[in-house]
Parts: structure tokens; sequence; C-alpha cells
């Protein structure tokens, strides 16, 4: 059953979405609502030709950061001094190439203007965080996501150079911030680097132990 949002502040009990793990739709992308979502285990996912939808998969695509796996060559990449890393300085820039930068087997883009703006005005007030990988002054790949407690929500990275996003995603695995990065969508080189499927269940009483 597929429940439809009003204006209340409140989500249905995320063990009821469908078994592709759609919850509800309708609703609006405040900044209440978008972290009461994450606090929850739920994510807008959605385009422009359709409502807001709200996912609470079965399963999780999780990086635990003590799981980590780097391997000789990118060890080798990391040593090389090649690109520095920021946290927060250009978080605008690198939503926008998120949404624009294209993605094998992928054909355009979920993130919507909508939720550029919404995923904005999380990071104006604190909760959702970018990171920025640099090559010689220009912006060579990031991701953005959700904080909720000490677990860090993925929302999206790109790679303008062979690399840079996995040099992201390892800066966020060494951040002390963090005790577990939740990737969403699984994915073979994100898989090679220690990520794993955990069920809705564990991955929920992960985030309410977390939420400090």
């Amino acid at each position: 059953m597929i429940f439809r949002l009003d204006d209340r502040l409140l989500f249905p009990d995320p063990a009821l979405a469908d078994e592709d793990g759609l919850l509800a739709v309708g609703g609006d992308l405040s900044a209440s609502r978008l972290l009461l979502a994450y606090q929850n285990g739920i994510f807008p996912w959605y385009n422009d030709d359709t409502p807001i939808l709200w996912y609470s998969p079965r399963e999780r695509f999780v990086l635990f950061p003590d799981e980590l796996k780097i391997s000789r060559s990118m060890r080798q990449v990391l040593r090389s001094g090649r690109f520095t890393v920021t946290y927060d300085k250009y978080f605008e820039n690198v939503i926008e190439a998120c949404s624009i930068v294209g993605r094998k087997d992928q054909d355009g883009t979920w993130i919507t203007a909508d939720m550029k703006d919404a995923y904005i005005r999380l990071h104006q007030e604190g909760y959702a965080h970018s990171v920025e990988v640099w090559e010689k002054d220009q912006l060579a790949g990031g991701l953005y996501g959700v904080q909720t407690g000490s677990v860090f929500c993925g929302e999206s990275m790109f790679s303008l150079v062979s690399n840079a996003s996995k040099v992201a995603l390892i800066s966020m695995c060494n951040n002390s911030n963090y005790t577990l990065i939740d990737c969403q969508v699984r994915t073979e080189h994100l898989e090679s680097m220690g990520a794993r499927l955990i069920d809705r269940k564990e991955y929920i009483g992960i985030l309410k132990n977390k939420q400090v």
C-alpha cells in the first residue's frame, strides 16, 4: 500500500513500503520533512514527471568505515598528493555537478531543480554536507549527502577526473564524525571498496542508536 502524505509532518512505518521500497507519495521538501525522513530511513527519489516519491528499501547498501578496502593502486594515488580535499566549501557546485555529469547506464538525472534548492537549504542549516576533491585548483570530483547523528546518507557523487570520487569517499570514511556511510545504490566499484547490503531493520536500528 502506497501512502499519500498531507500537510502533517509524519511518515508511515517504513516496514510498510512495497517490494521496490516505495512508501509514500506527496508532501514537500521542507527541511523539517527531509530531516524526519532521513532519521527514519526514508529518502525522496523522483523526477520532474512524477510527484515526490518517498522510498525505504528493504536493503541498504552501506559502508562501515572500518571495513573500507583501498586497493594498492588507490593507495598510490593517495600518496601521490595529486588531489586535495575540502569540506563544505562549494556545496552548490558539487550538487550542480552531480546533477549534470553523465553516468554509465543512466539517462538524465533525478536531481531536480526543487531537490537542489531543498538540499542547499539543508546545507545552509548545517544538515547537508559536501566533500570537494581538487586537482591543480580545479574541482575534479566530490559528493554530497545528509548527516543524521553519526550516519552520513550519501546522495550523489561525481568525477571529472578518474578516482576523484573515490578520494571523496575515502575521506568521508577517515572522518571520525561518521560511523556509517549510506551509499543507497549498489555499484560494483563501491562493493570493491567494502560496501555491503544490510536489511532495513538493522539500518534503522543503527540510525536510532547514532542520532546523538
